[in-house]
Parts: C-alpha cells; sequence; structure tokens
C-alpha cells in the first residue's frame, strides 16, 4: 500500500529509539508505521581508539571517507539524546564528528530514499485514532498523487478572548471530494445553519470531536496559530478538557512567540497546522497586508461576510448576543475564504510537490537549508562519502552580488530585454561548483579564484535532475510542480552562501557571482560589438536600444541577439574551460516605450527601477519595476498619481493639467482614503529606542497591534495611526514628499519640475522640446 508521509516523528520507548511516519494512505484511510531505528554518526577511522576512552557506544567498520579521502567507522549509540552529548564528549578531545547533527527522522528518510510517499508492507491493525497501524513494516519509496484532507476553522470570541461564542469549521477530503462545514455556537435557542451547545465547555468538547471525525492532515485558518489556537489551548484547560486533536492520546502542544520576528508553533500528533498567512508568504505571494480581507480581495475578488473598521470585538460580541445567526454566517465565511484561497492558488498542491522533491515533511519544504541537505546527503551516501557536521559559522566576508550595469537614463522606444534561464543554478552546472569538487587541484577556476575539478559534482547533477523533471512538468502543463522545481533549484546559491549551512563557502557562493558578473558583462560587451547599445545590465538581464520603428523589428534583433550571445558562450567555455556550456539568454520581451529614470538630484541613471509599456505586437500593458507605484512604503496616492502619470507619458499625452488638477483634488480632501502609510515593524516596538521612525510613533498611541504592518497618516502633528486619527491631515507633505518626487522623475526628461507646472510658470508642451 503507498502513503505519503505528513508527520514523521520518532518515540522512546525502554531506551529504545522508534521512528513513527504517520500519514495518509491512497485508499484514503490514515496510517501509523513503527520501526526500532538506532540513532548513528562518523568520525575518522584513526580518532577510533581516541573515542573508545569515552564507554557507551558501539562502533561498525564501514567502507565510507571524507571528503579528503579520509576513512572513517560508523558510531552508533541507543537514543537520538546521546549523539549530541557523544559530539561534544568527541569534540573536547580534537575528535571530528561527521553527520552528527542531522535530526533523528531525517537520517532514517535519507537512508531510506524516501521523498514524500511511501510503498508500506506488512500486517497491521486499527486504533482509536488511526486506521492503520503497521509494526515493524518493510518501507521503500514510492511515487503516486497523494489526496489529504484540509480542514479550515475559525474562532469567534469575547473581547477579551476569556470566552469562545462559536467555531466554524469547514473540510475537504481531496481523495471523495466531500465537503463538510459545521458552525457549533454557544445558545440556548436554536440558530439556523448551526449545531447549538448549552455551554463553552461543551463546545469545545463538539469541536475536538469532530476534528477527530474528519480526520484531517492539514489543519489551517487564518492566524490560527498565534490566535486561535492560543485561545482554544487556554480555554480547554479552563475547563478541564484534554485538547487531543492528533492522531494520539498526546495532548496539542502550543508554543507562541511574543516576537514578531520568531513564529509560533502548534505541533499535533499525526497532523500539520499550516497558517493560512505563512503559507501565502512561503509560496511568495505578495499583498499589502496580510489580512485575510485582503487576500480574499486580491486572490478571490470577494470579501468577508461582514466588515469591521473598528470596535470588531464589541460589534462580535453584540452579534452575539443580538443577532446569531449574522455571527454563524460571519464565522463560517472567514473559514470557508481561507481554504478558497489556498485552492485559488493551488498551495496545498504546492507543499506537496515541493516534499516530494525533497523528502521535507510539509510544514519544512520552505526551509532552503534542510533541503538541500536532504538531497545532497542522499548522493553523497551514494558514492561513499561523509559530509561534515554543520554548526553556525560567521559570514567571513560580504559576497558580492550580480551584476549591475550603469544605466543610461531616457525615455525609448522599442527597448527589449535578453535574460538568462536559471542564471545560477546554470552556472553550477557548467562550471561543476560543487562541495565535493571544490578542491585546490581543481582545473576549472573561477574569476575570484575558486578552484573546482573537473569531474561531476552532485549539485550539478542535483540541477540536472531538477532540469528534467521541469522540463517533464511544463510539458505536462503542470504549472505548480513546474514553480515548485524552480524554486528548489534558485535556493541553492543561497544556501550555500549562509553560514548555516554545512557547505558554507564565501569562497563558492563568490565564485557563482562572479561566473555571473563575468557572463552578463561579457554579454553586453558583445551585443555593443554587434552593434546595439545596452541601456542597463541587472545580475541576469540585459536591456538593449534597437532602433526598430516597430514590434516585428525589434523582435527579430532580440532573437537575432540570444543567438549570437550563446554560440559566444558555447565556443568560450568549451575553449577555456573544457565544459559544455548550459548558459543559456533568452530572448524575453519587448518594451514599445521605456523610461530609465535618473537618481534624484543627480545626472546618474537608476538602478532595479523602470517603466515600460510591455508589448506582443498586439497588445500592449504597463510593466513597472522598483519605482513608487510597487513599494509599500508610498501611499495609494502617489501610486495612482505616478502610474497615470506613467500611462500619459507613453501615450505622449500632456501631463500639466492632470499635475495641477490632482494637487488641488489632495489639497482638498478628495484623496484621503489614499493617503495612509503601510509600514511593517521589524522588532517588537519597545526595541526601538536609537530612532523613532514614524510608523514606532503611531504604533505607539495603539493600545493593542494586531499587526506588524502599522497603518497611519501624516498629520499636522506628526503621524497617527489610522484608528486614532484626531489632527488635521498635512497635504503639503503629501504633495511635497509623494507627488513631487514622482513628478519630477519623469519631467526632467523634458526640461520642466512639478513646482512650475504647479504654479503655472511653464505652459509650454512637453513635447515641444
Amino acid at each position: 500500500m503507498n502513503g505519503f508521509i505528513i508527520d514523521p516523528t520518532y518515540r522512546i520507548e525502554n531506551n529504545k529509539a522508534y521512528i513513527q511516519f504517520y500519514g495518509r494512505l491512497e485508499n484514503g484511510e490514515s496510517f501509523l508505521t513503527i520501526q526500532e531505528t538506532k540513532p548513528y554518526f562518523y568520525i575518522k577511522k584513526s580518532d577510533l581508539k581516541k573515542a573508545k576512552e569515552c564507554a557507551g557506544f558501539e562502533h561498525e567498520e564501514c567502507s565510507m571517507k571524507d571528503f579528503h579521502e579520509k576513512e572513517v567507522v560508523k558510531i552508533i549509540v541507543a537514543v537520538p539524546p546521546e549523539v549530541p552529548k557523544f559530539r561534544k564528549e568527541f569534540e573536547e578531545k580534537g575528535i571530528v564528528c561527521y553527520e552528527a547533527d542531522i535530526r533523528f527522522v531525517y537520517r532514517t528518510i535519507i537512508d531510506k530514499n524516501l521523498l514524500g510517499c511511501i510503498h508500506i508492507e506488512g500486517h497491521h491493525q486499527k486504533t482509536q485514532y488511526v486506521n492503520r497501524v503497521y509494526r515493524e513494516p518493510k518501507i521503500t519509496p514510492a511515487v503516486f498523487e497523494p489526496k489529504l484532507v484540509v480542514l479550515s476553522f475559525d474562532i469567534e470570541t469575547s473581547m477579551k478572548a476569556d470566552s469562545v461564542f462559536s467555531i466554524a469549521v469547514v473540510a475537504k477530503n481531496y481523495n471523495t471530494n466531500k465537503i463538510t462545514k459545521k458552525v457549533f455556537l454557544v445558545s440556548d435557542k436554536e440558530v439556523k445553519h448551526a449545531v447549538c451547545v448549552k455551554t463553552e465547555k461543551e463546545l469545545l468538547m463538539q469541536f475536538i470531536q469532530e476534528v477527530q471525525c474528519i480526520d484531517p492532515d492539514i489543519i489551517t485558518g487564518w492566524n490560527v496559530v498565534d490566535f486561535d489556537f492560543k485561545v482554544l489551548r487556554e480555554r480547554c484547560k479552563h475547563h478541564k478538557i484534554p485538547f487531543i486533536l492528533g492522531r494520539s492520546e498526546e495532548e496539542t502542544k502550543v508554543r507562541i512567540e511574543s516576537q514578531f520576528l520568531r513564529e509560533s508553533s502548534v505541533n499535533i500528533v499525526g497532523r500539520q497546522v499550516l497558517d493560512g498567512i505563512a503559507l501565502l508568504k512561503n509560496s511568495f505571494i505578495k499583498l499589502d497586508d496580510y489580512k485575510l480581507d485582503t487576500a480574499a480581495h486580491e486572490i478571490l475578488n470577494k470579501s468577508k461576510a461582514i466588515a469591521f473598521n473598528n470596535d470588531k470585538g464589541k460589534k462580535i460580541e453584540d452579534l452575539f448576543k443580538k443577532h446569531p445567526e449574522e455571527l454563524v454566517e460571519y464565522n463560517l465565511k472567514d473559514a470557508e475564504l481561507v481554504l478558497e484561497i489556498l485552492e485559488a492558488k493551488d498551495i496545498i498542491n504546492l507543499i506537496i510537490k515541493r516534499s516530494m522533491l525533497t523528502g521535507m515533511q510539509i510544514d519544512r519544504v520552505s526551509a532552503s537549508i534542510a533541503s538541500l541537505d536532504s538531497l545532497y546527503l542522499r548522493e553523497t551516501k551514494k558514492r561513499g562519502y561523509v559530509c561534515n557536521s554543520s554548526g553556525f559559522a560567521e559570514r567571513e566576508e560580504r559576497i558580492k552580488g550580480g551584476f549591475v550595469r550603469e544605466s543610461t537614463p531616457g525615455i525609448y522606444d522599442y527597448i527589449i530585454v535578453c535574460d538568462f534561464k536559471s542564471l545560477y543554478p546554470s552556472i553550477i552546472k557548467t562550471f561543476n561548483v560543487d562541495p565535493l569538487s571544490f578542491q585546490k587541484d581543481g582545473t576549472v577556476v573561477a574569476p575570484n579564484g575558486a578552484k573546482f575539478r573537473n569531474e561531476e559534482g552532485i549539485l550539478p547533477k542535483l540541477i540536472h535532475t531538477l532540469w528534467q523533471q521541469r522540463d517533464a512538468a511544463k510539458k505536462k502543463k503542470d504549472a505548480v510542480a513546474s514553480y515548485a522545481i524552480k524554486i528548489t533549484m534558485n535556493s541553492f546559491y543561497g544556501v550555500l552562501a549562509s553560514p548555516m549551512c554545512r557547505f558554507y563557502s564565501p569562497e563558492m557562493a563568490g565564485a557563482i557571482t562572479s561566473w555571473g558578473q563575468m557572463i552578463v558583462k561579457e554579454s553586453a560587451e558583445q551585443v555593443e560589438k554587434i552593434g546595439y547599445p545596452v541601456i542597463y545590465g541587472d545580475t541576469d538581464s540585459i536591456f538593449v536600444e534597437t532602433k526598430a520603428e516597430n514590434y516585428a523589428a525589434a523582435h527579430k534583433i532580440g532573437e537575432f541577439i540570444a543567438e549570437s550571445i550563446n554560440h559566444y558562450f558555447e565556443k568560450k567555455i568549451k575553449e577555456e574551460y573544457q565544459r559544455k556550456s548550459y548558459l543559456e539568454l533568452e530572448f524575453e520581451k519587448v518594451y514599445s516605450r521605456f523610461i530609465m529614470p535618473k537618481i534624484r538630484g543627480t545626472d546618474i541613471g537608476a538602478k532595479k527601477r523602470y517603466a515600460g509599456m510591455l508589448s506582443d505586437g498586439k497588445t500592449e500593458h504597463l510593466n513597472i519595476v522598483g519605482l513608487e507605484t510597487v513599494r509599500r512604503d508610498w501611499t495609494e496616492c502617489a501610486k495612482e498619481f505616478q502610474m497615470t502619470l506613467l500611462k500619459r507619458i507613453f501615450a505622449k499625452q500632456e501631463v500639466a493639467p492632470y499635475i495641477k488638477k490632482f494637487v488641488e483634488e489632495v489639497k482638498t480632501g478628495k484623496h484621503d482614503a489614499l493617503l495612509v502609510y503601510k509600514k511593517a515593524l521589524g522588532k517588537e516596538v519597545g526595541e526601538y529606542t536609537k530612532t523613532t521612525p514614524p510608523h514606532v510613533k503611531a504604533a505607539r498611541m495603539l493600545e493593542k497591534i494586531d499587526s506588524n504592518i502599522i497603518e497611519y497618516y501624516i498629520t499636522v502633528n506628526g503621524p497617527e495611526p489610522v484608528q486614532k486619527l484626531k489632527s488635521k491631515i498635512d497635504y503639503d507633505h503629501y504633495i511635497e514628499k509623494q507627488l513631487k518626487p514622482i513628478a519630477d522623475s519623469i519631467l526632467v526628461f523634458f526640461n520642466q519640475a512639478f513646482d512650475d507646472v504647479v504654479s503655472g510658470k511653464r505652459q509650454k508642451s512637453l513635447f515641444e522640446y
């Protein structure tokens, strides 16, 4: 029977360790496998005599070696807590320990070469919490499409959260497509669409029973960890109810962190709790803020059942007392929206695919260092090598970033962009950048001096495998799998540059960026030799002025440039490195009209900031990168102003009348709703001591901070939070600090200035220059 691992864990009984895999079988039943397993790590064979001075471990001869070809032996202990104990004792004696940091559960997953899915053979029995429990089964890798059960829930409480009024549950079984919707409500009367109970204690017991009945693999919600679970744990404790939501008799553990930069967690045996907010962020879905209403509006074009602006707590209490049917509707809608958002973005499928790529459990698929470990250690094991134990290392030096060519500011027609497909992964593959091949006798020498052996390494092999899988996913039109693979591939460079990684090497990471700089710089030089000016270059892209008269001509030039550069590098890499080039410059897009602004107050071109009208030969749309429109620290007012200005400029329309009119509208309060600043707190409010930015001043006026995103106005008396706006808005601030810089960045190309346009001193047409 095939199954998908949801929660890999272990238990210690009678000084023996048992690996436990909880999950969902392909027939829809839940499962648990239990296998006795002994932890181990390695030391050099030459250190064994010294190590034997410490008693209490077994050792085993093996054919493994370290990266310097030194023979090692396996050190075997009884239970996982003994590994760090022996590591400490050994290292105090000067003995190097290999792979002593690998989590016990992941050691087993790696050894068995499991990637999320497993095949189970053996006898099983049913228990109270699990459909099939296998003891000492045979487990081997498998591949199939898991279908899980996902439950979203939401609670409504009193203002002080010392009483739970209702709990909404929405669950979907993706194996049967069965959907469950229920709202449990404390009420003496019957309420439409609700399961009514008389006491809070009964409400909590009904919820726990419902979770066990649905038997979800994933439990989610919105801010469900920091609020809903925290409240439920406290109320269960108050009523002396066992808070058992998992697939064992063990109570649910809730760890709440008070700081924004640390994530709270909930541990439910056999299940995973995945907060909806974290799922969006970890899937690289960016929103102005991560309120449920914002996410629902932007992703689903839907709103919550009731919009609460202020005093939500009081209004919830009023609904509970006077309009319970409305509370039920509101509660259920919140739980439904979370599931709909995850479905709309196919996020559950995405995390399953990422788990099946790396072998990481679904709540840790974003752990890029652990993901590389999981893949890399499988290969070193096959090749007979052991890896160093990881340990925090100080960053020795700042690793140089990608090449950024000085831009040539101006307004252009028919700019093309060519970029290198997955530049850093292709560099790793092309030049054999790899921890195992990174040796002093290497013949493949990077621009920064790092040397690599010209024998196929492990990292290039992993890249090659992932690349093939991505191509296959694209052919199947499996966008989710393709995206999951792209995320995994692109994380490898960042991992090598992290001091937390066992393979951390500034020299190795620097080799990748130095090759990247060389490649983009030489590409720009070659394009200019062909006869086309390069107005900008950025990490993996070049922006080329074609001087074409139409889209078709620009498109043809783009294809010619890409073909020429690829041929250039194929020849260069074969001759200089005796390697095959996997570098691929792609002609990506055409801007029919394009603006590269100046750095404010200078004639120097900006970097990573531009805008243009993207064209496909038939239609056009505005594309903005790095400008105020796409930055959270600029108001919606500034964004609307900039968008309209750019559209008018690209359409070769006059802008002076629009600028004057918009300024007047701001002064008269027409755009007040768009003047809100949104800024994230990077730490606790009390930790801002050296400086006090405006958003912190605003935050200090609030009795309670519900989110790390602070919304505020600048008033004549300084910053004030939206919730407590008392003073008059400082319109001059917004005109001077938000509108003027945006207008001047464009008007400068026409020898005009914002102040002159607003005052009416300059009436000349922009297009007379």
